[in-house]
């Protein structure tokens, strides 16, 4: 739970930065999010967030 939670808020993060500094237009963002929203009710989400769960671990497991 608590890493969806920091992927959300890191996701949304770099979405407000790119709508402010690169250009990305509003409606584009919102396109995006209803993506999400359709993938995470899709067959297809299981498998995303067993990699999202995988690349997380990975990167936790490194040292710096």
């Amino acid at each position: 739970m608590a890493l969806s939670i920091s992927a959300v808020v890191l996701l949304a993060i770099i979405v407000f930065l790119l709508v402010k500094k690169s250009g990305l237009k509003a409606p584009h963002a919102l396109v995006c999010m209803l993506l999400g929203f359709y993938l995470a009710s899709s067959s297809i989400a299981p498998s995303i967030k067993q990699l999202t769960t995988n690349v997380a671990g990975m990167l936790g497991n490194i040292k710096f």
